[in-house]
């Protein structure tokens, strides 16, 4: 347990951060569901639409240094393959 005062705080203050970055965490893993669901779904026009609003999430949320830069590009290039492979 914290002792002092300042230890208190910040103790306060992760749990806030916690949430903060789990609820951001929980916006990214829902956007590339929704890409994989619409890839699984066959249609590669909405499968774009998708990936576009779902990369803008992904970069935002790697800006905020939730998750790594490189694992969000892993994750946008994994994606941008599965809907470029539905063509064949």
């Amino acid at each position: 347990m914290a002792n002092s005062a300042q230890a208190r705080k910040r103790a306060r203050q992760a749990v806030v951060a916690r949430a903060h970055n789990g609820s951001l965490r929980s916006r990214l893993r829902t956007a590339i569901k929704a890409v994989q669901k619409a890839v699984v779904g066959g249609d590669k026009a909405a499968a774009q639409a998708v990936f576009r609003t779902s990369t803008s999430t992904i970069d935002s949320i790697a800006d905020k240094k939730i998750i790594h830069k490189n694992k969000a590009a892993r994750h946008k290039s994994r994606l941008s393959a599965a809907i470029k492979a539905m063509a064949a």
